[in-house]
């Protein structure tokens, strides 16, 4: 699996979304997601939002797939 399919799909099922996919063995991957969606959620329910725009994939080609999900305001905020 190729980082940059994991990061399109994240950003095609999260509309406005941007990500960030790192994984050098194919199986396991590393993901920095920003989404305006993920504003009011808790960290289960971001990580569930983005799960589910990787449908099947989760489990299968992707072993694993560690998570930051920020939202924008968030992301600005650390930038400083």
């Amino acid at each position: 699996m190729d980082p940059s399919r994991i990061q399109a799909m994240i950003e095609a099922g999260l509309p406005g979304a941007r990500a960030q996919v790192e994984g050098v063995d194919g199986v396991h991957f590393e993901a920095t997601v920003v989404a305006s969606q993920f504003a009011g959620k808790l960290p289960l329910a971001r990580h569930r939002l983005v799960y589910a725009t990787l449908g099947e994939l989760m489990g299968g080609a992707i072993h694993a797939l560690a998570l930051r999900t920020l939202t924008p305001e968030e992301a600005d905020a650390g930038d400083s």
